[in-house]
């Protein structure tokens, strides 16, 4: 099949590869002509890993193009796929004039076409609230009149950053929304060579497959804000959340995924999504109360872990004035370098309003954090630069390298020996052996001795 991909950002340039890859010849459209010449000269804009090697490859076989002109990506497609960009308010009010606008686009494209054409199918990719698919459509048909042949249909995604090749294409499921079987026959077709694993793609009406994607992420969402919650129980009466996982998590029926407790979810799907169900709830008239409670413990427990931090600093003079704080891990996860909603950046900013020094490292986020952040913070060269000299070390991201560092190294760099783990990494009996003051998530403070 010939396709366009509206969008190359995550979602946009991780489908259109992994498509391209399986023999259709995919053109990736945006707006943004500087990044257009990027991708045409090999640099891939985001970081996944796999994902430049994959796209050099098809680039090079003639099946991946990119450009800026909607008549030459929209023009011979057979699927259209908008891809583009879903901002949300704090209040989780989503920004559609980019899916709009990409729709605009369509129309003009296959309204030049004439009413003799092929009938291309509009497939919204994009995360959207319920209805959003059906206005798509509504718009186009307005702009090209009641001649112009046309289908929509809609395509949750469900990629993990930093595993998102591999996600796409060992699939757990497909999920597809059509008005028509031949939409789902052609959306089967195209899908069929990434499910040879026996997972399913479900066929489904518009509505309940813009659904799927927001009762997925959030349910998973549900699981994070649940372990944290039990994690500060489990702080106020003494009991060790890892043994309390383990105990619970061992029931089959329950399961160990997304229960870690931490500093909470991140990244631009989850905080999203959720507050876009808390918005759908005000809209019906339904209040979403537990996707609410699901929100406020995800950001109080930002607030809870970096109260550790001001604590342990209440006897010092000054407080945290001038002193020194090092950031292990910028990303709101591993494996990429997105810091959208990031836990560290919460802490940061909150750290620099009390007047602290920050330095800070991660394996592949520093650029977007020195955009982001400015000259307020120092970047590191490495993990070892960042703690040099540092009144305490702030563990964020769960990257490999942090794991198992040289903790000899770590204290002879440190002005002083502590600690603040949000990942809970580190065996509390091995820090107090070491000498270091450790905190960690949902189990008691070790102090050397």
């Amino acid at each position: 099949m010939r396709l366009s991909m509206v969008g190359t950002g995550y979602v946009g340039l991780v489908t259109g590869v992994c498509l391209s890859n399986t023999g259709n010849h995919v053109t990736c459209l945006d707006v943004d002509a500087r990044k257009i010449e990027r991708l045409k000269a090999g640099e891939c804009p985001i970081y996944e890993p796999g994902l430049t090697e994959l796209m050099e490859r098809n680039v090079a076989a003639g099946r991946l193009a990119f450009t800026t002109d909607p008549v030459e990506a929209h023009r011979d497609a057979d699927m259209i796929f908008i891809c583009v960009g879903t901002p949300s308010d704090e209040r989780g009010h989503t920004d559609l004039k980019y899916v709009f606008s990409a729709a605009d686009d369509v129309a003009a494209v296959i309204k030049s076409l004439g009413p003799g054409q092929k009938p291309k199918t509009v497939v919204v990719k994009s995360t959207v609230p319920v209805g959003t698919t059906l206005a798509v459509k509504a718009r186009i048909r307005e702009a090209v009149g009641p001649d112009i042949p046309f289908e929509v249909a809609n395509n949750p995604e469900f990629l993990k950053e930093g595993a998102a090749i591999e996600d796409f294409n060992k699939p757990d499921r497909v999920v597809c929304g059509v008005e028509k079987e031949s939409v789902g026959e052609q959306m089967k077709l195209l899908y069929d060579p990434f499910v040879r694993n026996g997972h399913p793609i479900f066929i489904m009406d518009i509505l309940s497959s813009e659904m799927v994607k927001y009762a997925a992420n959030n349910f998973l969402a549900t699981k994070i804000s649940f372990i944290n919650e039990m994690a500060n129980l489990c702080e106020a009466y003494g009991a060790d959340i890892n043994k309390v996982r383990e105990g619970m998590c061992s029931d089959k029926r329950i399961g160990y995924a997304f229960l870690h407790p931490g500093l909470g979810y991140g990244g631009s799907c989850f905080p999203k999504d959720t507050l876009a169900c808390i918005m759908m709830g005000d809209k019906a008239g339904i209040p979403a109360k537990l996707s609410q409670a699901v929100h406020e413990v995800n950001q109080r427990q930002r607030d809870r872990f970096f109260d550790k931090i001001m604590g342990h600093y209440d006897g010092r003079n000054g407080g945290l004035q001038n002193c020194k704080l090092a950031f292990w891990g910028i990303a709101f996860k591993p494996r990429t370098d997105d810091i959208r909603e990031a836990p560290a950046l919460t802490l940061i900013r909150k750290a620099l309003g009390y007047g602290a020094r920050i330095s800070c490292f991660d394996p592949v986020a520093n650029e977007n954090a020195r955009r982001e952040l400015g000259p307020t913070v120092e970047i590191a060269r490495d993990m070892y630069d960042a703690v040099q000299g540092a009144h305490g070390l702030v563990v964020c991201t769960d990257w490999d390298e942090f794991k198992s560092p040289d903790f000899d190294r770590v204290m002879k760099s440190m002005a002083s020996p502590v600690i603040f783990d949000g990942r809970n990494l580190y065996r509390q009996s091995r820090m107090r052996d070491l000498g270091f003051t450790y905190y960690s998530v949902g189990r008691a403070p070790v102090r050397p001795g």
